[in-house]
């Protein structure tokens, strides 16, 4: 077959405010300021992206990796980049994390693999669920984000299997089972979270880890692994698969499905089952609570932004709260605090449903992500316990609303769950506008009571609008229920 369509050379990766970009683009261009797409799409190119860097350019320790500064790792990034030119073609005779020998396994058209089009049965309620014709950069694109965030369920042709006797895709009547989800969605959508900079490189450089921080993550026997392109699997079980399960390079890039690209669809079958949170093994950019016997996960909530998780993904900074960990963040962020660079994190996810092994996204499922800056002066136990205080005074208006607008309906012998949800909602999302204006000053009295003001405003608008009080006994119920916030709202005394 014909090498064409090489991602090094080729547009294809979404940049915001630039449009599309090859791979040496993005290391070559340091005016890029971010990824651009969905964020799913944004978490399945951020863990390519750091791939390449954790191949060419892993640091020996911190010392190192800020030495080489991010333009030390672009450099090395780049001559890999010519070195392995001729595995990065997306079609040829060896097509870019595909499996030729999976091509005896249905083809599945592409829509059918996007978590946002209506195929099959399903009714098209507008014209973006429609399935469109995807160009090589979009089959590109949907290729890499399968890696990692494949849904479970029936599409996967799992009668192919490749490693003889593999029984990983059968069920226990010796039947093909339904594919597993990949291991960065899980059961219902991992939050992921990553330490951004104000560029995109800056954003690459502060992810990697040095090979001293990885001989710390005793879950990854094989430490940083080879990247599987350099090497690509003959099975879901062969030796080189089995080396990916359990190394950090197959967390970046999975591998969960085996797939091989063909002019009306994708040859598709389940590939390599990697570990969950529950067998002590998960990738690196979610977090994790370890207050109980298992370890649990941060699902998506798109009715809880990530912004309201902060100070579980920051919990490593107080020293006395280790129960919550993100590894990738704890990582990162003193790197960049040493750095005195300009930070944030970000944080993104999709939401997905699941019944009888088959996910989808329905009801209120829903991608989210969000972006909080922070200022290396902040990051100390200090600021980290005011902030904590704040968002827990504020998680208290939340509480004291939602059961306010439900004591209301009570009151008229009405049920009142949908509307005090709703209620709950739109006040989080109107105190969201604030939450970066919360993280710069609540270390600041004046601040800090001028914002309280500002949410205590947001709840009684919320209160208002959900309970009205135009009759008689609406009046009555609205004021036997309407919350009181005056001890929030208390100044402390000088």
């Amino acid at each position: 077959m014909e090498n064409r369509f090489n991602l090094i050379d080729e547009p294809w990766i979404p940049v915001v405010d630039i449009g599309r970009a090859s791979l040496r683009d993005v290391f070559a261009k340091p005016e890029y300021r971010a990824l651009g797409g969905t964020p799913v799409q944004k978490i399945a190119l951020t863990k390519l992206l750091l791939a390449l860097a954790q191949t060419a350019a892993t640091p020996d320790d911190d010392t190192q990796w800020q030495k080489w500064g991010w333009q030390g790792m672009s450099r090395r990034v780049l001559d890999y980049l010519d070195k392995w030119h001729g595995v990065f073609f997306l079609y040829g005779e060896r097509p870019f994390l595909q499996i030729p020998a999976i091509a005896a396994a249905e083809v599945k058209p592409f829509g059918a693999l996007l978590p946002d089009v209506a195929t099959g049965n399903t009714t098209v309620l507008t014209q973006s669920q429609a399935e469109k014709p995807l160009d090589d950069a979009d089959k590109a694109l949907l290729l890499i984000t399968l890696m990692g965030f494949a849904f479970g369920g029936k599409k996967t042709d799992n009668r192919i299997a490749l490693s003889p006797g593999y029984r990983g895709k059968v069920n226990l009547k010796g039947n093909p089972s339904t594919g597993k989800p990949g291991p960065s969605v899980a059961y219902k959508g991992l939050l992921h979270s990553f330490c951004q900079g104000d560029s995109l490189l800056k954003s690459i450089w502060f992810n990697v880890v040095s090979h001293a921080e990885l001989a710390d993550l005793t879950m990854y026997s094989e430490g940083l692994g080879v990247p599987p392109w350099e090497n690509m699997p003959l099975g879901e079980a062969c030796p080189i698969a089995l080396k990916l399960r359990s190394s950090m390079m197959g967390r970046l890039i999975p591998l969960s499905r085996f797939c091989l690209l063909c002019e009306s669809g994708v040859h598709y079958s389940e590939g390599i089952a990697h570990d969950s949170h529950n067998e002590g093994v998960f990738d690196p950019s979610i977090t994790i609570n370890l207050s109980g016997e298992r370890a649990k996960v941060f699902w998506t909530n798109p009715e809880k932004r990530p912004w309201r998780e902060l100070t579980s993904l920051l919990g490593f900074i107080a020293q006395q709260n280790s129960n919550h960990d993100c590894i990738q963040l704890r990582l990162s962020l003193p790197k960049a605090i040493r750095c005195r660079e300009n930070m944030a994190i970000w944080s993104g996810g999709l939401k997905v449903s699941s019944n009888a092994g088959e996910q989808y996204v329905s009801g209120t499922d829903d991608s989210v992500e969000s972006l909080l800056w922070l200022m290396p002066d902040q990051l100390g136990e200090l600021w980290f316990s005011f902030f904590q205080q704040e968002m827990d005074a504020l998680n208290s208006i939340g509480k004291s609303l939602y059961g306010s607008v439900m004591a209301y309906f009570k009151a008229q012998l009405m049920e009142g769950e949908v509307s005090a949800a709703q209620a709950s909602n739109m006040f989080w999302q109107l105190c969201e506008r604030d939450a970066q204006a919360l993280i710069n000053h609540c270390e600041k009295p004046d601040k800090r009571y001028e914002l309280r003001r500002k949410f205590v405003r947001y709840a009684e608008q919320t209160f208002d609008l959900f309970c009205p009080n135009q009759t008689a006994r609406q009046l009555d119920a609205w004021a036997r229920a309407k919350p009181s916030f005056g001890k929030y709202l208390q100044k402390e005394e000088a």
